[in-house]
């Protein structure tokens, strides 16, 4: 195997691999600064931070030869014994030049910067600074410029990487930002008449190592050292991206993408970033009703639609008193509930009604698949687990049950009682289709907000959005990946799996793991799932293939 020393250190890397001397220090443990490289995006060495020492060890003597100069890591590759050296005088002098060049003509507004605290140049400045300024301050804040709906351009805190250029260019292929002007006028900016618009623009923010890029849905909103960070799933549609969930005292703020080569590499859609606002849209629905026809008409002098709250505790024995009254049950499991959830639904509607007819809930679709040049897809598909419920649903004798055959259940009145569970965040039902479950004796609908399908319903119970709920989802390359709560419910609002644990009369408080662990036993294509999922996730075909 290839050996390559940092900073006398041996490691070792594959015979094929072709790293560089950032990812091979990396290896090591040892970081080396950087400003413009991005293992996403193409080298251009234009930063000049990850200036090192490299040589060479001879095999056969061991002798070692260094380069007179300076080099940049990242634009160095490594080969069988390469030496890379970090920490030497030179290179500490070299960083501290670099950092001292850029933050002469920076501007002082570290305390109104949102990037305070996690931006590089100030991290980089305490680790590889100069010991003091040498040259005068002249305090100044940066000029503000729009470069597209999402994005504002802070104009003089830029430091030039290019990434948010290379990023359009290369990933995004729209190429919407340039650099103007040429030596120390240079500026990004955008072309004119082409603004910072396309599907991935968030992006450029995440990338930007200063506070040049701000995200204005984000800006001034929340310090980030206040912030907590859960590693989660993005719920928007069937890519199931990796992202993390930042948020305080149960509020969302933003989302930004978790690096997984399997899935999404390093990015994630403007959908799908900013898809999270429905979680603390006051228009939803955040306690249990129930229409008691006996109990008076509403204060328009409708009977039927008059809802009458009721405590979580009588949900669990009053949805089975009324569903198992009623006759034939047929359940939507919806593609937005998590592995374990739709397994225990599935199990709790066949404790009701041995012959429940179990299907597949309304898919969402927005037409085709959107791949862009730099290899990320926005997937059409609007749901995040349609692969995990139909194999949920096969173990069940309910393969190929998908919506449109509930709907034929209950117009030829096979069925006298369905419970729908839904949890999307857009409108997904019309009044004609609605209408087609007038019929039914019991009629449970499970909801984020109030539907055509809602206002009909018996029983008319809360959903939970992708961060208040904790499980597995399956994308639809079959990668599975479970992840954790991030923010509780609204107060009144049960996670759906709290409900059905509870409904199957298991102790104590609801456990993912443990359900995930009795599906893994019981779904030949989960067996991957009875151990701890990495941080990645797995792809449950070639777990099946091993």
């Amino acid at each position: 195997m290839p050996v390559v020393i940092v900073d006398g250190q041996e490691i070792e890397i594959g015979a094929d691999e072709r790293l560089n001397c950032i990812e091979a220090a990396r290896r090591a443990g040892v970081e080396i600064p950087h400003y413009c490289w991005h293992p996403g995006l193409s080298v251009v060495a234009s930063c000049r931070m990850c200036l090192i020492e490299t040589g060479q060890r001879d095999a056969e003597s061991g002798k070692i030869s260094m380069v007179p100069k300076l080099v940049p890591g990242c634009q160095t590759p490594v080969r069988d014994g390469t030496v890379i050296v970090t920490e030497s005088e030179k290179v500490k002098e070299s960083r501290a030049r670099v950092e001292e060049a850029l933050l002469i003509d920076h501007p002082i507004d570290c305390p109104i910067c949102d990037k305070a605290g996690e931006c590089l140049l100030q991290d980089y400045h305490f680790q590889h600074g100069q010991p003091e300024r040498r040259a005068d301050i002249q305090p100044f804040h940066s000029r503000k410029r729009d470069v597209g709906p999402t994005v504002a351009l802070f104009v003089d805190r830029c430091i030039m990487c290019t990434r948010c250029v290379r990023f359009t260019r290369e990933v995004a292929g729209t190429g919407e930002l340039m650099v103007s002007s040429r030596g120390a006028k240079e500026e990004i900016d955008v072309f004119p008449g082409y603004p910072l618009a396309n599907k991935l623009a968030g992006n450029v923010v995440d990338l930007c190592p200063v506070g040049a890029l701000g995200d204005k849905d984000f800006l001034y909103q929340q310090r980030v050292w206040f912030l907590k960070r859960e590693a989660n799933v993005c719920g928007g549609c069937s890519a199931g991206c990796s992202i993390y969930t930042e948020h305080n005292q149960d509020t969302v703020y933003r989302l930004k993408p978790r690096e997984n080569p399997q899935v999404n590499t390093w990015w994630i859609c403007d959908e799908g970033r900013y898809g999270w606002h429905h979680l603390h849209d006051e228009a939803r629905i955040l306690a249990v009703g129930r229409r008691d026809a006996e109990a008076g008409p509403d204060r328009n002098g409708d009977t039927a639609r008059r809802l009458i709250p009721v405590e979580w505790a009588d949900v669990v024995t009053g949805l089975r008193r009324d569903l198992g009254a009623a006759g034939r049950l047929a359940v939507a499991v919806s593609p937005m509930l998590t592995v374990e959830e739709a397994w225990m639904l599935c199990a709790v509607a066949r404790s009701i009604d041995p012959e429940a007819y179990l299907a597949l809930g309304h898919v969402p679709n927005a037409g085709a698949d959107e791949t862009f040049p730099g290899g990320f897809t926005i997937r059409g598909e609007k749901c995040p687990n349609r692969k995990g419920v139909e194999e949920v649903l096969a173990v069940f004798g309910a393969a190929g049950h998908d919506w449109h055959g509930l709907l034929a259940e209950v117009a030829d009145g096979r069925a006298s009682a369905a419970w729908i569970t839904a949890g999307y965040p857009q409108p997904w039902i019309d009044e004609p289709t609605a209408e087609r479950f007038t019929g039914l004796s019991c009629l449970v609908v499970q909801d984020l907000f109030e539907t055509p399908l809602a206002k009909l319903a018996t029983w008319v119970l809360p959903a939970t959005g992708f961060a208040e709920r904790a499980g597995t989802w399956v994308n639809v390359a079959h990668h599975a990946q479970s992840f954790r709560q991030a923010i509780r419910p609204p107060a009144g609002v049960w996670p759906e799996g709290r409900l059905f644990w509870n409904m199957l009369g298991r102790r104590g408080l609801y456990d993912p793991g443990s359900v995930r662990r009795q599906v893994a036993e019981s779904v030949p294509m989960f067996a991957a799932l009875a151990d701890e999922l990495p941080a990645t996730g797995v792809d449950l075909r070639l777990r099946q293939l091993a």
